[in-house]
């Protein structure tokens, strides 16, 4: 093996965060984010943003079965977080248009890059999940999980 591929996982292990204590676990600025992008609708909500600026009505027609309210509170939270932005329009009825932040736009470059890696490697996931279903209706023994404990 080359130098050039025993570099990889050292310079992986570099850049992924060390484990830190369970008390402190709530703070760790990666569980954060992984919490907001791996709830159901965030991604959504910052996809449809990523193309341009919309108001309410558009977004809850384009993202299909979100809830006025669930949308209402994502919308909320994303703007709390930063990530969107709220523009009110002095009209009759007041009109509200939501965009990305330049912090969320900077967000859409990794969500990219992970749903580009989701669709290039779905089908060996599947074929795995096949193979442990195979394996757990033959009844042959696999070792432990992390969560099997």
């Amino acid at each position: 093996m080359s130098g050039t591929h025993t570099d990889v996982p050292s310079m992986l292990a570099f850049r992924l965060p060390v484990p830190i204590p369970a008390a402190e676990h709530e703070q760790c600025p990666v569980t954060e984010v992984l919490r907001r992008v791996g709830d159901k609708w965030s991604v959504l909500v910052l996809v449809q943003l990523g193309s341009r600026r919309h108001r309410f009505n558009e977004l809850h027609r384009s993202i299909e079965n979100i809830s006025q309210r669930m949308l209402t509170r994502t919308l909320r939270i994303l703007e709390q977080d930063g990530l969107i932005e709220r523009e009110v329009f002095p009209t009759v009825p007041p009109s509200v248009e939501y965009g990305l932040t330049p912090l969320g736009r900077d967000l859409l470059v990794p969500l990219s890059a992970l749903a580009d890696w989701a669709v290039e490697n779905h089908r060996h996931m599947a074929a795995a999940r096949v193979r442990a279903d195979r394996a757990d209706s033959a009844g042959v023994a696999r070792p432990p999980g992390p969560g099997d404990r």
